[in-house]
């Protein structure tokens, strides 16, 4: 119950500020809503552009994730444009929008926040040769396979991977594309994002030391630093808005302490930081992972960390499995992030993570699927179940609650990702958001507690989501991408990188 009420003012902080702006905004518009063709701010670019209503109503149970976190029945929110102006009880809110949606057998919540992913991995799941390996083992057995990736397989591969999130709930993802062979670049997941509608925190991943220089990757997959750097800095100046309701972030991040060098791992923090914009990298994965950081530089992972200055509420790192006693306290202290990745975790043997330790501490913890090579899935309701159960295995029957495993996914991944927008339902928050159909099987006997019954039954798939304000799927359906010839493209491209490894 401590632990819960910390979480509960840290994130109480976290929204806080969106709340006290949109609170005039609610009280207008429960009185006056705003005509259709009212001007309005769209995506963190100040475009203007026609602000369009919706209102959801009647849903069985909206979960809003604010300060209070308040569970309303009967509930609904209104939305002008691409942020919520008034989320209340049916009753209190306007009556009429140009979009209504009824969502009567339903539960409203905000949308997932997945903070860590290999989307280019969709094409090599289960892979024969990875199957039964550990982190080290699995990587090089897979590395070859990936040396032949193409442009068209990124952006096809980065299509599957994001239906497959938004269809589980996910409405804002990152994604660690770290290899860049046959001219793929960080443009093609781009463009993938842009044309599926989902918030996107595209990383610039890297590798640098191959194994002629004693690290893990093939000389064939790794990079010239200054190329990297020159890159990266090109990604950023393209693409980066560090606007409210951005749906575009770019992310500075060299893959891993054995993959990429000391200078390139201290130059992409000097670049980030020139430019405002966040760190990402995997640590402390397994217990191959600390011996090598000890082995190589001296030091626990933390420590290689600090001595970067890769920590800092603009950094986040991805599995932190086997992260020490001190190394909990230094991102504590700091605010540096973790992507929780249980399932990944669990398919590659790397331990439980001590993510109650971590949230005691304060260190902001995320939800992360890690990459479709070794989950071999992307389901974040699923994943946010496995949060809850690996905690228990590890830390007893009260080590984490549904209520924590939904908070850790939706406002713990905004947090992460270093953001205050998202995560959350309530006035001047991004109108994104997410509704699951009670009335299926699987929740049969569990409505006494429709929030539990989402992670403590079977994963379901959503019925509604609307990023940016926008229906990105309907009644189970994704809008914004015919799935079927996609889904047909990518089996033959995984196909063709098969074959190519031989």
């Amino acid at each position: 119950m401590a632990m819960q009420q910390d979480e509960h003012r840290a994130a109480a902080s976290q929204v806080g500020q969106a709340e006290q702006a949109g609170q005039a905004a609610q009280r207008a518009y429960t009185a006056h809503p705003a005509p259709a063709g009212d001007p309005a701010l769209h995506a963190g670019k100040g475009e203007p552009c026609a602000a369009r209503t919706l209102l959801v109503k009647h849903a069985d149970m909206l979960v809003t994730m604010d300060g209070a976190r308040r569970e309303i029945r009967d509930g609904g929110l209104y939305v002008e444009g691409n942020r919520i102006v008034a989320v209340g009880a049916t009753n209190e809110l306007p009556a009429e929008a140009d979009e209504v949606l009824d969502l009567r057998g339903h539960i409203v919540m905000p949308g997932l926040v997945n903070t860590h992913h290999h989307m280019y991995q969709s094409l090599t799941r289960a892979v024969p040769a990875a199957q039964n390996a550990e982190l080290f083992g699995w990587l090089t057995s897979l590395y070859r396979v990936w040396a032949n990736l193409s442009p068209e397989m990124i952006e096809v591969s980065t299509l599957t991977a994001m239906a497959e999130l938004l269809l589980s709930g996910c409405t804002t993802s990152s994604d660690h594309l770290y290899l860049y062979p046959n001219g793929s670049r960080l443009d093609d997941s781009i463009a993938a994002a842009r044309r599926i509608g989902m918030r996107f925190h595209a990383s610039r991943g890297s590798m640098s030391v191959g194994q002629k220089d004693g690290g893990l990757p093939p000389d064939a997959v790794v990079e010239r630093e200054d190329a990297i750097l020159a890159d990266t800095q090109r990604v950023i100046e393209t693409y980066h808005d560090d606007g409210r309701y951005a749906m575009l972030r770019v992310v500075v991040a060299p893959c891993s302490p054995f993959s990429v060098s000391r200078d390139l791992m201290r130059e992409s923090a000097k670049l980030a930081r020139h430019y405002g914009v966040s760190l990402h990298t995997h640590l402390a994965e397994n217990v191959n992972d600390v011996a090598y950081s000890r082995e190589k530089f001296g030091m626990t992972p933390a420590q290689y960390a600090e001595d970067l200055g890769w920590v800092g509420h603009d950094v986040w790192h991805a599995h932190c499995v086997q992260l020490d006693d001190a190394g909990i306290a230094l991102f504590a202290r700091t605010g540096t992030g973790v992507a929780h990745c249980p399932c990944s975790n669990m398919r590659l043997a790397s331990g439980i993570a001590p993510v109650g330790r971590m949230r005691r501490a304060g260190v902001p913890v995320g939800l992360g699927v890690d990459g479709s090579a070794s989950n071999d899935g992307a389901q974040m309701v699923a994943e946010a179940r496995q949060a809850l159960l690996l905690a228990r295995v590890g830390f007893g029957p009260d080590a984490m609650t549904a209520r924590e495993a939904l908070e850790i996914a939706t406002l713990g991944g905004a947090r992460v990702l270093g953001r205050n927008d998202i995560g959350a339902l309530a006035p001047g928050m991004a109108a994104d958001f997410v509704a699951f159909d009670l009335r299926q099987p699987l929740f049969a006997g569990a409505l006494h507690d429709p929030v539990a019954a989402l992670v403590f039954c079977a994963p379901s798939q959503v019925a509604l989501s609307v990023i940016d304000g926008r229906v990105v799927v309907k009644d189970g359906v994704l809008q914004t991408v015919e799935l079927g010839p996609v889904i047909e493209r990518h089996n033959r491209l995984a196909a063709e990188l098969a074959t190519a490894a031989g």
